[in-house]
């Protein structure tokens, strides 16, 4: 599997899990019931430095090679 492909992969997964992260910490997605992260506002902030770190690995997968 190419770099840019596993880059690209690894970035969605972490957007996706930071999104999760800031749903759970800010209350909107209580899954499951019994998480530790509901309602707790330092996960908005791990989840939204997650999610930039997944945009950040896209970006870098999307580059015009030399």
């Amino acid at each position: 599997m190419p770099m840019r492909r596993i880059l690209t992969l690894l970035g969605a997964l972490s957007v996706l899990m930071g999104l999760v992260w800031m749903g759970q910490g800010s209350g909107y997605f209580p899954y499951p019931a019994s998480s530790f992260m509901i309602d707790q506002s330092p996960w908005i902030v791990y989840g939204a430095g997650l999610a930039l770190v997944g945009v950040v690995l896209i970006a870098i997968a999307r580059r015009p090679r030399r």
